[in-house]
């Protein structure tokens, strides 16, 4: 069966600007029967239709004024592949954490592949969750001074077992 690309990639644009636009009924007509999501930074997975919207109602709840702006399309026989940059700011819950009110940035590299009808079957999005925590103010770079702070006030005896276990190393060597 031939693979129609610009139909997969007019449904791809379609769904990316619903997404922008808030639009949940939009976002869904995008998506086939069986879909599933799978958010491989926070290593999740949803299914099914009423998985897929519950993804996007918290999603698009946190960060009401989200944009995707892409930066790159790869397309295969098998899939549609776009590298995006996200922005937004959390004000509302998200992954647990209530509204923060701080902006995030995310470098996105979301992967798209299609049902037997041209509907969306999955989304597989990869990103560094920890940038985007780091943004929000839940994670500090352990390079910087309130990060080796907080590396050290965090996880206490995690931090302390690595030096333990140096400390060992280097008396063995």
């Amino acid at each position: 069966m031939a693979v129609d690309i610009e139909a997969r990639l007019k449904l791809i644009e379609e769904h990316v600007q619903a997404e922008i636009d808030m639009d949940m009924d939009r976002i869904m007509a995008t998506w086939g029967k069986s879909p599933w999501f799978d958010d491989v930074g926070w290593e999740e997975t949803w299914s099914g239709r009423e998985g897929i919207r519950k993804h996007y109602e918290e999603l698009l709840g946190a960060f009401p004024d989200m944009d995707i702006q892409e930066q790159a399309r790869h397309v295969t026989d098998d899939a549609v592949i776009l590298e995006v940059v996200v922005t937004g700011t959390h004000l509302g819950q998200w992954r647990e954490l209530p509204p923060l009110g701080r902006k995030m940035r995310s470098r996105v590299c979301a992967l798209y592949t299609f049902d037997e009808e041209g509907l969306l079957e999955l989304e597989r999005t990869y990103y560094d969750k920890g940038i985007i925590l780091e943004q929000l103010g839940m994670f500090q770079d352990p390079r910087r001074p309130l990060g080796r702070l907080m590396a050290v006030l965090t996880p206490p005896f995690s931090v302390i077992r690595g030096f333990v276990r140096q400390l060992f190393r280097r008396g063995k060597g």
